[in-house]
């Protein structure tokens, strides 16, 4: 088995740097959560998990709510105490929106939660990270927030959640113990000399390049990361920061240190921009609009007469994983192809 990678360091999107004694998300925040058990027994082989909860913290021009949307951040939006209270006040304005059957993001969401928290928590963070209005958004990107008429504020409400303890590029390490690794080497640049080496190939990098672009390329967001050292031992008091006005020109900032609960002296956060992705740069997110997912059909349709190559991940498959969802996936072909893990 040979593993590449054209960066040079192993682990991907995940990859973890040690600073300051802090583990740092160089690629933005990964919080690992599953509700599958085979999963979460999969990757404790490799990494002990901390019980890091994530629990975000909404940033509206100062005003401070609770993420995911619960009962802490309806009471400080409208002072109501009971969830009886809270859904009254979300049909109420659902109602007064005249909104019945959602028919983009704007309406979704105000559907879900109301105008005002729309307004101040999804609208401006929203069109930041996807580059356009709200309106010209697919209507199931808002169904991944939980809403929920509880003071729990876990976001992911998984059964199993949590960091590796030391950083995932050590996790990664472990998998790949006794595997062949060269970094600095693209794939695509000498294709035929590694195809040549191999029976299958694994494939995660955007299926559009694979094909040279043939049909046009998707559509991707891809994000900025300003990180930086504070001389301070704590920036925010929270791992996770989201920005949700428009005017900020960040979506959110990361201090890495509380994924771990770290008591350094100093901090490390990253501040992070979303922009739209040019061919050359880093494609994080597909934009799964109905546009790239009729173009996407055209490049899976080239993948499926590959008789070699296999396409995974977000890029490869053109949709937003979760790590969970990734690895699950894995497993599943390794077992189909008779592969030890």
């Amino acid at each position: 088995m040979l593993v590449i990678d054209k960066r040079g360091h192993i682990g991907g999107n995940i990859y973890t740097e040690e600073i300051e004694g802090i583990q740092v998300h160089t690629y933005g925040a990964h919080i690992f959560h599953t509700n599958d058990k085979t999963v979460w027994e999969y990757v404790n082989r490799f990494a002990e998990f901390n019980r890091y909860t994530n629990s975000p913290v909404a940033n509206y021009k100062g005003e401070l709510y609770s993420l995911p949307f619960n009962m802490y951040t309806f009471n400080k939006m409208w002072g109501v105490i009971t969830p009886q209270e809270a859904e009254a006040k979300i049909a109420q304005q659902r109602a007064e929106a005249g909104i019945t059957e959602p028919t983009n993001l704007e309406e979704q969401a105000i559907s879900l939660i109301g105008t005002d928290i729309y307004e101040k928590l999804v609208k401006g963070y929203t069109e930041k990270q996807w580059g356009r209005p709200c309106t010209e958004l697919p209507s199931f990107i808002i169904k991944r927030l939980p809403v929920r008429f509880t003071f729990d504020n876990n976001y992911f409400n998984a059964l199993y959640q949590g960091i590796p303890m030391g950083g995932y590029t050590a996790m990664v390490e472990r998998m790949l113990d006794g595997i062949e690794v060269r970094l600095n080497e693209d794939y695509l640049e000498q294709k035929q000399t590694w195809d040549a080496m191999a029976d299958k190939v694994i494939y995660t990098g955007p299926i559009d390049r694979y094909f040279d672009y043939c049909y046009g390329p998707l559509g991707y967001r891809s994000v900025r990361f300003e990180t930086e050292v504070l001389d301070t031992a704590n920036f925010q008091g929270n791992a996770v920061v989201n920005y949700t006005d428009r005017e900020t020109p960040y979506t959110r900032i990361i201090e890495h240190k509380h994924f771990e609960f770290g008591t350094q002296s100093k901090t490390v956060i990253s501040r992070e921009y979303s922009s739209e992705w040019q061919p050359g740069g880093e494609a994080y997110y597909p934009i799964n609009d109905e546009a790239n997912n009729a173009l996407y059909e055209k490049y899976k349709a080239l993948a499926e007469k590959e008789t070699k190559t296999i396409f995974g991940g977000r890029l490869g498959q053109y949709r937003y994983f979760d790590m969970d969802a990734v690895l699950l996936s894995a497993l599943d072909f390794a077992q189909r192809e008779g592969v030890r893990t």
